[in-house]
């Protein structure tokens, strides 16, 4: 049987998850949209996510995998490193060698990396990630961290996080040391922006509605339903 590995990202398609029964690991990424039954792991790449879980909020159960501005984080702040000790199930700090820096990486790509490079998958599906296929980095975070969303801020991010999955997905396609991983991507549509190579499949649904709290909801004040309907 293949290792096969949910990650489920923030984008609006992340609902795709729900979409059937999934057999394997699954991870989250920074804090699910709905809740994920049997979630091995969330994985938390940044400092604005750690002080939005320190403050109170917004919490995220389960365990964490933690990169590296989070392992900085936590070193900072030994009380809150103590108080959330049993969450820790490891730090991942390996950098792909095709990011220039940490700052490179969002979630998605960490916990992408950390499926492929560490847990050595055979199957990794991909869902929420919308910026792959479209300039839309709308996602759920946003309803409790503000971020820039401006046309300028979303080029320059689309413009660094594409080529990084070009190379990510290139460097699992079984062609140098690292094991053949197939990337299914799940999405709206197949227009993909780039040639992904022969190991990435789409999975195509259709449209679906953007991934909100209720109008009633203020920030960090509300869970999001089980069934994953917003």
């Amino acid at each position: 049987m293949p290792k096969t590995v949910h990650v489920v990202g923030n984008g609006d398609s992340a609902t795709f998850f729900n979409e059937a029964p999934r057999r394997g690991l699954k991870l989250a990424c920074n804090l699910a949209p709905f809740p994920i039954e049997n979630c091995y792991a969330s994985c938390i790449v940044d400092f604005k996510m750690m002080k939005t879980i320190q403050s109170g909020v917004v919490d995220v159960p389960g365990e964490w995998v933690l990169g590296a501005r989070p392992k900085i984080f936590m070193e900072k702040n030994p009380g809150f490193r103590m108080q959330r000790a049993h969450q820790i199930k490891t730090f991942y700090t390996k950098l792909p060698k095709y990011a220039s820096n940490y700052t490179d990486l969002n979630c998605g790509h960490m916990a992408v990396y950390f499926a492929a490079e560490h847990l050595k998958a055979d199957v990794i599906h991909m869902y929420g990630f919308d910026s792959i296929f479209d300039f839309n980095l709308r996602s759920y975070t946003d309803t409790f961290i503000n971020s820039d969303r401006g046309n300028m801020n979303n080029n320059r991010l689309s413009t660094n996080w594409r080529p990084l999955w070009m190379n990510m997905f290139k460097d699992f396609d079984g062609s140098g040391k690292n094991q053949k991983t197939e990337f299914v991507l799940h999405h709206m549509h197949d227009n993909l922006k780039f040639n992904p190579g022969n190991n990435v499949i789409i999975e195509k649904y259709g449209r679906r509605g953007e991934i909100k709290p209720p109008a009633d909801k203020v920030k960090g004040s509300w869970q999001p339903p089980a069934n994953g309907i917003m």
